[in-house]
C-alpha cells in the first residue's frame, strides 16, 4: 500500500514530470506571442487594433471560463483528466493556423486554445499545491509559473526568429503540433492523479471554510478580494502588451527577429524571476510583494511611449517581467493560505476566472483606446490602470498576509 505524504522533496518524481508538462503548456501560447499582429496583416489583411487584438479576447474569455470550470470539477472528475481534456482542445490549433481560410478561423482557434490552457494550467497549480502542502506553496507555485512562463518566452523567440527566417507561416507553428501531442503523452503516461493528497491535508487543516467560494473570492473577503483585482489587471495589462507591444515595435521598423527577442524578455524574465520569488512569498510579506510587484509593471508600461531604442525598450520588458515574477507566484500562495483544501480549488479557479477575463478586458480597452485616440494613450491608460490596482493591495488588503 503507498503511503500518502505531503512535500516537495517526498513527491519530487511527480513534481517534476508536472513541471515538464506545464513548459509544454506554456508553449502553446509562446507560439502565438510574437509573430501574431504580422500574421494578422500579412496573411489576412487584418489591420485594426481591435480587430488584431480579437484572438486576445476571444482566447482570455473561454480561458477564464475553463478555469473557473476546471477548479470546480476538479474534485469531482479529477485533476488529471481534465488535463487530458485539456491537451485534446489543443490539438488541432496548429493546424487550425496553418491552414485557417479566414480570420474567424484564427479566432475559432484562439477559443480552443484559451480552453485548453484553462484546463490544463489550472489542473498542474492545483495538483502542484495538492502534492506539496503547506511549507512550500509559494516555491511550488514559483516552479510552476517559471516553467510555464519561461517556455512561453523561449517559444515566443524561436518563432520570431522562424519567422524572420523562413516566412510568418506555417513553420512556427510545427512547434505547436509537437508540444499539444508531447503533452498530451507525457500526461496520459506519467501524470497521477492527486486527489488523494486533499483528503491527507483536510484531516489537519483548521482553515474556516468560506460560505460562498465565488463570492468570497471575488468580492467579500478583502484578501481573496484584493488578490482577484490584482491578478485581473496584470493579465489585463498583458493582454495590451501581447497585442500592442509587436505593433509599437513594428512601427519603429524592428523586424521580427528583434522584436522577438524584446517580446520574449518580459515573459522570460517573468519565468526565470519566480525560481525566487516563489520562495520569496513563503518568507516575506506577500502584501508587499503584490503592493511592489503591481506597481512596477504599472511604471514600465507608462514609459514604453517614450521609448524607441532597443535597449531600453529591452530594459523595460525586463523590469515589466520582473514585476510580473513579484506577482504571479504570489497569488496563488495567498490564495492557498486562505481557503480550505477542499475548497482551494474553486477558489483559485475563481481567481483565474476573474484573472484571465483580465486579457480580454484588456484587449478590448487596449484595441479601442488605440484605435480611437492611438496606441500611445491605450498604452498609458492601461500603466495608470495598473498603478491603481497596486493602491488597492496597499490599502484593502489586511496586513499580516
Amino acid at each position: 500500500m503507498t503511503t500518502t505524504t505531503l512535500g516537495l522533496k517526498e513527491n519530487w518524481k511527480q513534481f517534476t514530470i508536472l513541471i515538464i508538462v506545464n513548459a509544454f503548456v506554456g508553449g502553446m501560447v509562446g507560439m502565438e506571442r510574437s509573430i501574431f499582429p504580422e500574421f494578422a496583416k500579412v496573411t489576412f489583411g487584418v489591420a485594426s487594433k481591435t480587430a488584431i487584438l480579437s484572438f486576445i479576447t476571444a482566447f482570455g474569455i473561454t480561458k477564464a471560463i475553463a478555469n473557473y470550470y476546471t477548479g470546480k470539477l476538479a474534485n469531482r472528475f479529477g485533476r488529471k483528466n481534465l488535463l487530458l481534456v485539456g491537451w485534446l482542445f489543443a490539438m488541432p490549433v496548429p493546424f487550425l493556423l496553418i491552414y485557417a481560410p479566414s480570420w474567424n478561423w484564427v479566432i475559432f482557434a484562439n477559443v480552443l486554445l484559451g480552453i485548453s490552457q484553462g484546463l490544463t494550467w489550472s489542473s498542474t497549480v492545483v495538483m502542484k499545491i495538492d502534492l506539496v502542502g503547506e511549507k512550500n506553496r509559494g516555491l511550488a507555485m514559483g516552479l510552476n509559473e517559471f516553467a510555464g512562463y519561461f517556455a512561453v518566452g523561449l517559444v515566443a523567440f524561436l518563432t520570431g526568429y522562424i519567422a524572420n527566417k523562413y516566412g510568418i507561416t506555417p513553420y512556427p507553428f510545427y512547434i505547436g503540433i509537437f508540444l499539444s501531442i508531447g503533452g498530451f503523452v507525457l500526461s496520459w503516461v506519467w501524470v497521477k492523479d492527486t486527489r488523494v493528497f486533499v483528503q491527507k491535508e483536510s484531516v489537519t487543516d483548521k482553515t474556516v471554510q468560506l460560505s460562498n467560494v465565488f463570492v468570497e473570492t471575488t468580492f467579500k473577503n478583502k484578501t481573496l478580494s484584493s488578490v482577484t483585482q490584482a491578478g485581473m489587471v496584470n493579465n489585463l495589462n498583458d493582454g495590451m502588451i501581447w497585442g500592442l507591444l509587436p505593433i509599437v515595435l513594428l512601427s519603429l521598423n524592428y523586424n521580427n527577429e528583434n522584436i522577438g527577442i524584446i517580446t520574449a524578455i518580459y515573459p522570460t524574465v517573468w519565468g526565470i524571476g519566480q525560481l525566487f520569488t516563489g520562495k520569496m512569498s513563503d518568507h516575506y510579506s506577500k502584501k508587499g510583494m503584490l503592493f511592489w510587484g503591481m506597481l512596477l509593471q504599472g511604471l514600465a508600461i507608462l514609459l514604453i511611449p517614450f521609448s524607441e531604442g532597443f535597449y531600453l525598450l529591452a530594459g523595460l520588458s525586463a523590469i515589466l517581467g520582473f514585476g510580473t515574477a513579484l506577482v504571479y507566484p504570489t497569488f496563488l500562495a495567498t490564495i492557498a493560505q486562505a481557503t480550505s483544501p477542499v475548497q482551494r480549488a474553486e477558489s483559485i479557479g475563481t481567481f483565474r476566472l476573474w484573472r484571465d477575463l483580465g486579457y480580454a478586458f484588456g484587449a478590448v480597452l487596449s484595441g479601442f483606446t488605440a484605435d480611437i485616440f492611438g496606441i500611445e494613450y491605450a498604452i498609458l491608460l492601461i500603466g495608470f490602470i495598473t498603478i491603481i490596482s497596486s493602491l488597492i493591495i496597499k490599502f484593502r488588503m489586511p496586513e499580516g498576509i
